[in-house]
Protein backbone atom coordinates (compact mmCIF):
# COMPACT_ATOMS: atom_id res chain seq x y z
CA UNK A 1 0.00 0.00 0.00
CA UNK A 2 1.26 3.73 -1.08
CA UNK A 3 2.49 5.66 1.61
CA UNK A 4 0.95 9.26 1.73
CA UNK A 5 2.63 12.55 2.09
CA UNK A 6 0.62 13.16 5.09
CA UNK A 7 2.11 9.78 6.31
CA UNK A 8 5.81 10.65 5.75
CA UNK A 9 4.81 14.14 7.52
CA UNK A 10 3.42 12.44 10.66
CA UNK A 11 6.40 10.43 10.90
CA UNK A 12 8.63 13.29 10.63
CA UNK A 13 7.30 14.99 12.95
CA UNK A 14 6.75 12.08 15.50
CA UNK A 15 10.81 12.60 15.84
CA UNK A 16 11.38 16.00 14.97
CA UNK A 17 8.36 17.68 17.00
CA UNK A 18 7.47 21.19 15.75
CA UNK A 19 7.03 22.51 19.21
CA UNK A 20 10.87 22.42 20.07
CA UNK A 21 11.04 24.26 17.05
CA UNK A 22 11.97 28.41 18.33
CA UNK A 23 9.16 30.86 17.91
CA UNK A 24 10.79 32.79 15.10
CA UNK A 25 11.44 29.36 12.97
CA UNK A 26 9.32 28.09 9.97
CA UNK A 27 9.08 24.31 9.94
CA UNK A 28 6.64 21.74 8.87
CA UNK A 29 4.99 21.22 5.41
CA UNK A 30 5.57 24.11 2.28
CA UNK A 31 4.36 22.77 -0.31
CA UNK A 32 2.88 19.42 -1.19
CA UNK A 33 -0.23 17.66 -1.34
CA UNK A 34 -1.10 15.54 2.15
CA UNK A 35 -3.17 12.93 0.10
CA UNK A 36 -0.60 12.24 -2.70
CA UNK A 37 1.19 9.07 -2.75
CA UNK A 38 5.38 9.39 -1.97
CA UNK A 39 7.54 6.58 -3.04
CA UNK A 40 11.38 8.08 -2.44
CA UNK A 41 12.12 10.97 -0.75
CA UNK A 42 15.66 12.93 -1.10
CA UNK A 43 17.06 15.00 2.06
CA UNK A 44 19.62 17.60 1.29
CA UNK A 45 20.84 20.63 4.17
CA UNK A 46 19.53 23.29 1.91
CA UNK A 47 16.53 24.45 -0.58
CA UNK A 48 18.55 25.45 -3.19
CA UNK A 49 18.57 25.35 -7.64
CA UNK A 50 21.09 22.25 -7.34
CA UNK A 51 19.15 19.94 -4.75
CA UNK A 52 15.71 20.87 -6.82
CA UNK A 53 17.41 19.62 -9.87
CA UNK A 54 18.39 16.67 -8.29
CA UNK A 55 14.62 15.93 -6.72
CA UNK A 56 13.44 16.31 -10.39
CA UNK A 57 15.92 14.08 -11.38
CA UNK A 58 15.50 11.49 -9.51
CA UNK A 59 11.97 11.60 -9.39
CA UNK A 60 11.82 12.12 -5.52
CA UNK A 61 8.09 12.96 -4.41
CA UNK A 62 9.35 14.89 -1.14
CA UNK A 63 12.24 16.91 -0.73
CA UNK A 64 13.26 17.31 3.04
CA UNK A 65 15.58 19.55 4.10
CA UNK A 66 17.07 21.32 7.34
CA UNK A 67 17.23 24.80 6.36
CA UNK A 68 13.89 26.51 5.68
CA UNK A 69 13.12 27.88 2.14
CA UNK A 70 10.82 30.71 3.38
CA UNK A 71 12.27 31.91 7.02
CA UNK A 72 10.87 35.27 6.56
CA UNK A 73 7.24 36.03 6.08
CA UNK A 74 6.40 36.46 2.10
CA UNK A 75 2.95 37.67 0.60
CA UNK A 76 3.42 35.27 -2.46
CA UNK A 77 5.73 33.05 -4.39
CA UNK A 78 5.91 34.38 -7.90
CA UNK A 79 8.02 31.67 -10.39
CA UNK A 80 9.92 34.96 -11.42
CA UNK A 81 11.25 35.37 -7.82
CA UNK A 82 14.19 32.66 -6.94
CA UNK A 83 12.21 31.01 -4.36
CA UNK A 84 8.93 31.56 -5.92
CA UNK A 85 11.29 29.71 -8.80
CA UNK A 86 11.66 26.35 -6.79
CA UNK A 87 8.24 26.42 -5.25
CA UNK A 88 6.81 26.07 -9.04
CA UNK A 89 9.53 23.52 -9.93
CA UNK A 90 8.80 21.40 -6.97
CA UNK A 91 5.12 21.65 -8.09
CA UNK A 92 5.05 20.88 -11.40
CA UNK A 93 7.44 18.01 -10.70
CA UNK A 94 5.00 16.74 -8.17
CA UNK A 95 7.12 16.86 -4.78
CA UNK A 96 6.35 18.55 -1.89
CA UNK A 97 9.16 20.58 0.50
CA UNK A 98 9.29 19.37 4.26
CA UNK A 99 11.15 21.45 6.42
CA UNK A 100 12.87 20.43 10.22
CA UNK A 101 15.24 22.73 11.43
CA UNK A 102 15.86 24.12 14.61
CA UNK A 103 13.23 21.17 15.65
CA UNK A 104 15.84 18.59 14.67
CA UNK A 105 18.83 20.79 16.32
CA UNK A 106 16.81 20.07 19.49
CA UNK A 107 15.20 16.71 18.98
CA UNK A 108 16.67 13.92 20.65
CA UNK A 109 18.42 10.54 19.57
CA UNK A 110 18.31 11.41 15.56
CA UNK A 111 18.85 15.07 15.92
CA UNK A 112 21.24 17.19 14.13
CA UNK A 113 23.43 17.56 17.17
CA UNK A 114 23.45 13.72 18.19
CA UNK A 115 24.04 13.25 14.72
CA UNK A 116 27.15 15.57 14.49
CA UNK A 117 28.10 14.22 18.30
CA UNK A 118 28.27 10.42 16.27
CA UNK A 119 29.88 11.71 13.73
CA UNK A 120 33.03 12.46 15.82
CA UNK A 121 32.66 9.48 18.10
CA UNK A 122 31.79 10.90 21.27
CA UNK A 123 30.23 9.10 23.96
CA UNK A 124 28.23 9.68 27.13
CA UNK A 125 26.79 12.99 25.51
CA UNK A 126 24.10 14.96 26.51
CA UNK A 127 22.24 18.29 25.75
CA UNK A 128 24.52 21.43 26.34
CA UNK A 129 21.24 23.92 26.66
CA UNK A 130 18.51 20.99 27.27
CA UNK A 131 15.02 21.69 26.58
CA UNK A 132 11.99 22.23 28.92
CA UNK A 133 10.50 19.11 30.27
CA UNK A 134 12.90 16.97 28.55
CA UNK A 135 16.31 16.47 29.45
CA UNK A 136 17.54 14.40 26.50
CA UNK A 137 16.38 17.38 24.06
CA UNK A 138 17.80 20.62 23.49
CA UNK A 139 20.82 22.26 21.79
CA UNK A 140 24.51 21.53 21.53
CA UNK A 141 25.43 18.17 22.65
CA UNK A 142 28.52 17.57 25.27
CA UNK A 143 30.18 14.08 25.52
CA UNK A 144 34.01 12.76 25.44
CA UNK A 145 36.08 11.36 22.96
CA UNK A 146 37.37 7.53 23.70
CA UNK A 147 40.78 8.73 24.25
CA UNK A 148 42.15 12.05 24.87
CA UNK A 149 44.21 13.86 21.96
CA UNK A 150 45.45 17.30 20.73
CA UNK A 151 43.74 19.95 19.61
CA UNK A 152 45.63 19.79 16.47
CA UNK A 153 45.03 15.61 16.44
CA UNK A 154 41.03 16.68 17.11
CA UNK A 155 41.10 19.64 14.58
CA UNK A 156 42.71 17.16 11.34
CA UNK A 157 39.89 14.42 13.01
CA UNK A 158 37.32 16.84 12.69
CA UNK A 159 38.03 18.09 9.23
CA UNK A 160 38.62 14.11 8.03
CA UNK A 161 34.50 13.23 8.91
CA UNK A 162 33.05 16.12 7.85
CA UNK A 163 32.53 17.18 4.28
CA UNK A 164 34.90 18.91 2.62
CA UNK A 165 34.79 22.02 2.25
CA UNK A 166 36.96 25.30 1.03
CA UNK A 167 37.12 26.65 4.61
CA UNK A 168 37.99 23.15 6.04
CA UNK A 169 38.84 23.20 9.92
CA UNK A 170 40.37 26.84 11.82
CA UNK A 171 41.16 25.97 15.42
CA UNK A 172 41.64 28.68 18.00
CA UNK A 173 44.00 27.24 20.96
CA UNK A 174 47.14 25.80 22.12
CA UNK A 175 47.36 23.04 19.26
CA UNK A 176 48.93 20.82 21.84
CA UNK A 177 46.13 21.28 24.21
CA UNK A 178 44.62 18.08 25.77
CA UNK A 179 41.39 17.60 24.22
CA UNK A 180 38.81 14.77 25.76
CA UNK A 181 35.50 16.56 27.01
CA UNK A 182 34.32 18.23 23.58
CA UNK A 183 30.89 20.51 22.82
CA UNK A 184 29.48 20.79 19.58
CA UNK A 185 26.72 22.50 18.14
CA UNK A 186 25.29 21.94 14.60
CA UNK A 187 25.13 25.30 12.23
CA UNK A 188 25.36 29.02 14.49
CA UNK A 189 26.19 27.81 17.67
CA UNK A 190 28.42 31.09 19.37
CA UNK A 191 25.89 31.44 21.71
CA UNK A 192 26.75 28.72 23.37
CA UNK A 193 30.33 28.73 24.38
CA UNK A 194 29.37 30.28 28.06
CA UNK A 195 27.07 26.62 28.02
CA UNK A 196 30.29 25.00 27.49
CA UNK A 197 32.77 26.68 30.06
CA UNK A 198 29.97 25.41 32.29
CA UNK A 199 30.23 21.38 31.44
CA UNK A 200 33.68 21.99 31.34
CA UNK A 201 34.39 21.32 27.77
CA UNK A 202 38.13 21.02 26.15
CA UNK A 203 36.76 22.37 22.84
CA UNK A 204 33.96 23.67 20.95
CA UNK A 205 32.87 22.62 17.71
CA UNK A 206 30.56 25.28 15.85
CA UNK A 207 30.24 27.16 13.06
CA UNK A 208 30.17 31.09 12.53
CA UNK A 209 32.27 32.40 15.34
CA UNK A 210 32.55 35.79 15.26
CA UNK A 211 35.59 37.41 15.89
CA UNK A 212 35.10 39.16 19.38
CA UNK A 213 33.48 36.32 21.14
CA UNK A 214 36.12 33.82 19.67
CA UNK A 215 39.17 36.44 20.71
CA UNK A 216 37.68 36.61 24.69
CA UNK A 217 37.02 33.41 24.84
CA UNK A 218 40.91 33.05 24.78
CA UNK A 219 42.21 35.74 26.68
CA UNK A 220 39.99 34.45 29.92
CA UNK A 221 40.86 30.57 29.38
CA UNK A 222 37.99 29.48 27.81
CA UNK A 223 37.68 26.55 26.02
CA UNK A 224 39.72 25.67 22.29
CA UNK A 225 37.08 26.66 19.42
CA UNK A 226 36.84 25.11 16.03
CA UNK A 227 34.79 26.98 13.62
CA UNK A 228 33.56 25.07 10.20
CA UNK A 229 31.31 25.16 7.41
CA UNK A 230 27.80 25.59 8.53
CA UNK A 231 26.71 23.56 6.00
CA UNK A 232 29.40 20.42 6.96
CA UNK A 233 28.24 20.94 10.63
CA UNK A 234 24.77 20.01 9.88
CA UNK A 235 25.44 17.35 7.42
CA UNK A 236 25.91 14.54 9.05
CA UNK A 237 21.90 14.64 10.32
CA UNK A 238 20.89 13.72 6.62
CA UNK A 239 21.69 10.07 6.52
CA UNK A 240 20.65 9.67 10.30
CA UNK A 241 17.21 10.88 9.06
CA UNK A 242 16.96 9.24 6.06
CA UNK A 243 17.49 5.88 7.55
CA UNK A 244 15.40 6.91 10.40
CA UNK A 245 12.39 7.92 8.16
CA UNK A 246 13.06 4.49 6.30
CA UNK A 247 13.10 2.49 9.66
CA UNK A 248 9.55 4.39 10.78
CA UNK A 249 7.93 3.68 7.75
CA UNK A 250 9.18 0.07 7.63
CA UNK A 251 11.16 0.54 4.20
CA UNK A 252 7.92 1.31 2.21
CA UNK A 253 9.72 4.45 0.98
CA UNK A 254 12.85 4.71 -0.58
CA UNK A 255 15.40 7.00 1.20
CA UNK A 256 18.16 8.71 -0.17
CA UNK A 257 20.57 11.95 0.80
CA UNK A 258 21.92 14.62 -1.49
CA UNK A 259 25.72 14.46 -2.37
CA UNK A 260 25.27 17.90 -4.29
CA UNK A 261 27.42 20.25 -1.91
CA UNK A 262 25.33 23.27 -0.88
CA UNK A 263 28.27 25.45 1.11
CA UNK A 264 27.63 28.32 -0.56
CA UNK A 265 31.75 29.08 -0.44
CA UNK A 266 32.73 27.85 -3.44
CA UNK A 267 37.02 28.79 -3.40
CA UNK A 268 39.68 30.91 -1.31
CA UNK A 269 42.71 32.07 -2.05
CA UNK A 270 45.45 31.37 0.64
CA UNK A 271 47.33 34.05 2.46
CA UNK A 272 51.34 34.33 1.17
CA UNK A 273 53.25 33.09 4.01
CA UNK A 274 50.35 31.77 5.82
CA UNK A 275 50.87 30.92 9.36
CA UNK A 276 51.37 27.45 10.71
CA UNK A 277 49.37 27.03 14.80
CA UNK A 278 50.54 29.46 17.12
CA UNK A 279 52.15 28.13 20.00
Amino acid sequence: MAVTLGEVVAALEARYDPALAEEWDAVGLVCGDPDEPVRRVLFAVDPVTAVVDEVVETGAQLLVTHHPLLLTPVHGVPADDPKGRLVHRLIRAGAGLYVAHTNADRAPASGVNDALAAALGLTGTAPLQPAAGDPRAGLGRVGRLPEPTTLAAFAAHVAAVLPVTVGGVRAAGDPDRRIETVAVCGGSGGSLLPAAVAAGADVLLTSDLRHHPASESQESAGPALCDVAHFASEWPWLPVAAEALRGDLSGRVEVAVSRRRTDPWTWHAASVGEPSPRR
